[in-house]
């Protein structure tokens, strides 16, 4: 063999290797384009659909979600009703009781035979009228009975009271200031029955307490005419009736 016959010979093996070569590694890569294409196929639904339903992670979230704001309102609402009722009741509280003492402190209390002087005196005009006169002999303003109880002699009831004298409020009598009611002994024409002449007289308080008050002297006479007025803050009111 000529040396031209054999290079031709050495290039054609060397072609043939390379060409196998080259074969053998396209088969190599069709193998794998096929198995990575056939792993979607195997994992797809046997429906053929492509959608997925949605996940349990997604409605776990929108549970939690929805949890949460309930769980949020619900503490804010406990909290706004606490903070409600709290300043509530602590503002009536201190209201009711700021009222209450300002009213208890400005309120005068009621007198009583051991801090006024009831005095009794016979006038000339009206006819057969008595002025009692209630001069508050204490340190503090002091509120009188309604109207006298006045018990003259051993009577066994008071006189009535002439409602037309009622005053608008009780009298109340500030240190030294006096109080005044009127008294109607006897009829004026004769014409009350069960006359008596007596000297004493007695006016109960509404603590209990009783005043003793001296009458003019020699006395007076009484009938059933008998009538007393309500204790007035004006002497000619006391005497009007």
């Amino acid at each position: 063999m000529s040396t031209r016959t054999a290079r031709r010979t050495r290039l054609f093996a060397a072609t043939t290797v390379a060409l196998a070569a080259l074969a053998l590694t396209a088969c190599e890569s069709g193998d794998g384009a096929d198995t990575g294409a056939a792993a979607p196929s195997s994992s797809a639904p046997a429906g053929g659909s492509s959608e997925q339903p949605p996940t349990d992670g997604k409605e776990s979230g929108d549970t939690t979600e929805a949890n949460g704001s309930k769980g949020t309102n619900g503490s804010a609402g406990s909290s706004g009703a606490r903070d409600s009722s709290g300043s509530g009741s602590s503002g009536s509280s201190d209201k009711s009781t700021g009222g209450t003492g300002d009213d208890d402190s400005e309120m005068p209390g009621k007198c009583s035979a051991a801090d006024v002087k009831i005095t009794a005196t016979k006038v000339t005009r009206p006819l057969n009228h008595l002025l009692l006169t209630a001069t508050n002999t204490g340190s503090k303003t002091c509120v009188l009975p309604p109207y006298p109880a006045a018990r003259f002699g051993e009577a066994q009831s008071v006189p009535p009271v002439a409602e037309v004298t009622r005053p608008q409020s009780l009298t109340g009598v500030e240190p030294g200031k006096s109080g005044y009611a009127g008294v109607v002994l006897s009829s004026g024409d004769g014409s009350g029955e069960n006359g008596y002449e007596t000297d004493t007289l007695t006016v109960p308080f509404e603590d209990g307490s009783i005043a003793t008050v001296a009458l003019p002297a020699g006395g007076v006479y009484v009938d059933t005419a008998l009538t007393v007025t309500y204790w007035q803050t004006d002497m000619d009111a006391a005497l009007g009736h």
